[in-house]
């Protein structure tokens, strides 16, 4: 599994790169492959306000539907239209072609909440770990 050390983490399996004061969203390596082939992702409305922890897109892949949760709190600026077509995206290019908001950052503290690579690759092994018990 990758885990580009320049994004931030949520404990939820988000991705958050900050860029001039703006975060780009996604979900992670790890979150797509548990979720399987995705075939459909509803994206939010631009203009609308989130709050971190929020729900605010929903994944539904060939398993179950997902909500992903807003890793920071702040407005949405943009989505990635390209998933309403090829949501598939999600599965070959979690990082890249598969983002899916950019946000207007509200509170710049909030991104000390968020994991590093290397806190969010812990928990990942540790989740795994638990579940080979």
């Amino acid at each position: 599994m990758i885990f580009p050390k320049e994004l931030k983490y949520t404990k939820e399996h988000e991705w958050a790169k900050v860029e001039d004061g703006t975060v780009r969203v996604g979900i992670t390596d790890f979150a797509q492959k548990e979720l399987g082939d995705i075939v459909y992702v509803e994206l939010p409305e631009v203009g609308r306000e989130v709050k971190r922890g929020e729900a605010f897109i929903t994944v539904e892949s060939v398993k179950a539907a997902s909500d992903v949760y807003a890793p920071v709190s702040g407005k949405v600026l943009e989505v990635n239209r390209e998933l309403e077509q090829h949501p598939e995206h999600v599965n070959e290019d979690p990082y890249g072609k598969g983002w899916m908001a950019r946000l207007e950052l509200s509170d710049p503290s909030e991104l000390e909440a968020l994991l590093s690579a290397e806190a969010y690759e812990r928990l990942i092994g540790e989740a795994e770990a638990e579940g080979e018990g």
